[in-house]
């Protein structure tokens, strides 16, 4: 088993305070986290500083940890025999488990041990999953294959690291950052104690073209100078299929539309609805005729976007 500094991966020192601990949690989580981090390590990091804050917060895990002794990051070890017997059990095996697995693990083997032998059903631990889907997976639902290990009980008691493979149905009207339960598919019982669940963190991957907030969707909608001016119909992309847009003349950049009813489903009452921001851009180059297209426009035009400058100016 490798050694993990798990104060270190959080930046606090060994007398920190829960509410020192959280308070680094939470910058570090932001920092580090997959759908913000452009660190290539992002998500290890993440990971690690996920695995420090679950067993430090909790005291007993983090009275267990600090009894482990501190040692150099990344060395193999084995817990001393003192630990084995206050917080293991003579058959506690560290065989083919880590860190994390162990702390996992660390609330049903002290159930357990604590029983004195008698037969008493112990359920079996929850775990959380994140799982990334597109867009158009959560707008139509979709079929996940899920595979991870936890570590789980031999039929001596002794714990391991088991892989679990199986496939999950997300279903249409699910948003981003949602938790589903899937009952029964977390850490196996012990003497007959019902399996724990798993809870499936649902993220949603950054889309080309869309940005989501709940069921709504926003899009940005490029459009020329004379299509804002005169006004126009343009077709616009949705996760349903195209529609068209009317596009009201004198419209200015900024300006929101709104599509009712072309977000993402919902699994109650009517869709969310897609918002198009107007976004004016100009052409880069232009040729002869357009440029004197322009310059007959600005020569006749007497429209004057900075008016409200005229006070100021006067001054």
């Amino acid at each position: 088993m490798k050694y993990k500094d798990y104060y270190e991966a959080l930046g606090i020192g060994h007398d920190a305070t829960l509410d020192d601990i959280k308070k680094a949690y939470r910058k570090l989580a932001h920092q580090y986290h997959p759908d913000i981090s452009t660190d290539r390590e992002g998500e290890a990091k993440f990971k690690v500083i996920a695995e420090a804050y679950k067993t430090l917060k909790d005291p007993e895990k983090r009275k267990a940890y600090d009894q482990l002794g501190r040692h150099p990051e990344g060395q193999d070890f084995e817990p001393p025999p003192a630990w084995e017997r206050q917080f293991g059990g003579s058959d506690f095996s560290f065989n083919d488990i880590d860190l994390a697995d162990l702390f996992a693990s660390f609330s049903t083997h002290r159930q357990r041990t604590g029983r004195q032998g008698a037969a008493r059903p112990i359920p079996g631990q929850d775990y959380e999953v994140t799982a990334q889907i597109s867009l158009a997976e959560a707008y139509r639902g979709t079929l996940i294959d899920l595979s991870f290990s936890v570590p789980e009980p031999d039929a001596q008691g002794r714990m391991h690291s088991v892989q679990q493979t199986f496939k999950a149905r997300i279903p249409r009207g699910v948003t981003d950052g949602q938790k589903l339960r899937l009952a029964g598919k977390g850490g196996r019982g012990i003497h007959g104690g019902r399996n724990g669940d798993l809870y499936l963190h649902l993220v949603f991957r950054p889309h080309a073209l869309y940005r989501v907030k709940g069921h709504d969707l926003y899009l940005d909608l490029p459009l020329a100078p004379w299509e804002a001016v005169l006004g126009a119909t343009i077709d616009i992309p949705t996760l349903g299929g195209a529609v068209r847009l009317k596009i009201p003349a004198g419209t200015s950049s900024g300006r929101q539309l709104r599509v009712a009813h072309r977000g993402l489903p919902k699994q109650v009452g009517d869709p969310g609805d897609l918002f198009v921001l107007v976004q004016l851009v100009v052409p880069a180059v232009l040729n002869s005729q357009e440029q004197a297209l322009f310059r007959q426009l600005a020569a006749g035009s007497t429209f004057d976007p900075r008016q409200h400058f005229a006070q100021e100016l006067a001054t």
